[in-house]
């Protein structure tokens, strides 16, 4: 499915009148104005999946980000503009092929990251409360107790549950029952398949920080299905050789000047990889 067809930066020449007019003492920075013009990356026409590709400090991660505003997408994380962000966004352009659906959009590192925090902090409460209740279940299957009033009803539950069950499954009755300890790959991996949904734009930055090459190829996986079979479309920032694999993915080589398309195998950082294995092949 395609939901944005066409974006453009703006060019050379609309810079240059713009910056004109900016008083040039009083900033010593103008981002994100002239990220794209360097490398003449203007135009982007997209896939179902389009990949932007390139070291750091090409601009894929500020393209996404530029995207994302000039769509209106959803984000989690506030993005840290600069004092001319807005003013940029405001010279693209987007060519959409339908409208963009309300739950698309962009899902950065950040958010990722604050996901798997929040997941330790509940984690690291369970604990505590674990710690509770085994000391709970001990008073409560040995306790003395006489049910005087309707007030004591709880009570009796817990002490007539401790009595009949083992420790553990006193503990696992009494926690939260939806509640499950994950890695941070587990976490990460998680993130993307409770926040991408069937029929919407999908923008991620960089979505292999915190993946194992296992998981990064479950997510291969999963976005490609996404894309297939649930009208979902994805623009994806990423120098990972598992993401850049997928199939009839459309890939922006943002080293190159000027940007142009290329096919994954022939990227510097997969050939990086190949050239590694390559060369420690006998050890394997």
């Amino acid at each position: 499915m395609i939901y944005l067809n066409e974006f453009c930066f703006p060019n050379e020449d609309m810079e240059f009148a713009f910056l004109q007019k900016e008083k040039r003492t009083c900033f010593d920075s103008f981002y994100p104005f002239g990220i794209f013009t360097s490398n003449n990356f203007q135009h982007v026409e997209f896939e179902p999946i389009t990949i932007f590709y390139g070291g750091n400090g090409t601009g894929k991660s500020t393209a996404l980000n530029i995207i994302a505003d000039k769509l209106a997408v959803q984000r989690d994380s506030v993005y840290n503009k600069s004092s001319f962000f807005d003013k940029y966004v405001s010279m693209c352009s987007a060519v959409k092929h339908r409208e963009i659906p309300l739950h698309s959009r962009i899902i950065t590192s950040d958010d990722v990251f604050d996901y798997i925090l929040n997941i330790r902090n509940l984690n690291s409460g369970i604990d505590l409360k674990r710690d509770k209740l085994f000391d709970e279940f001990l008073q409560n299957k040995y306790a003395d107790f006489r049910m005087k009033t309707l007030d004591d009803y709880d009570k009796l539950k817990k002490i007539n549950l401790a009595r009949r069950t083992s420790q553990s499954k006193y503990i696992r009755k009494n926690l939260i029952d939806n509640t499950r300890e994950y890695s941070n790959g587990e976490s990460a991996f998680l993130y993307f398949t409770e926040k991408i949904k069937e029929n919407s734009l999908y923008l991620l930055d960089e979505p292999e920080n915190s993946l194992s090459p296992k998981k990064q190829l479950e997510l291969v996986n999963f976005l490609q299905d996404s894309a297939r079979f649930f009208g979902c479309q994805f623009i994806i920032s990423t120098h990972s050789p598992f993401i850049l694999s997928m199939k009839n993915a459309k890939i922006y080589n943002l080293d190159l000047n000027p940007v142009q398309t290329a096919v994954w195998t022939k990227l510097e950082n997969v050939r990086v990889y190949y050239d590694f294995f390559k060369e420690h092949e006998a050890e394997f």
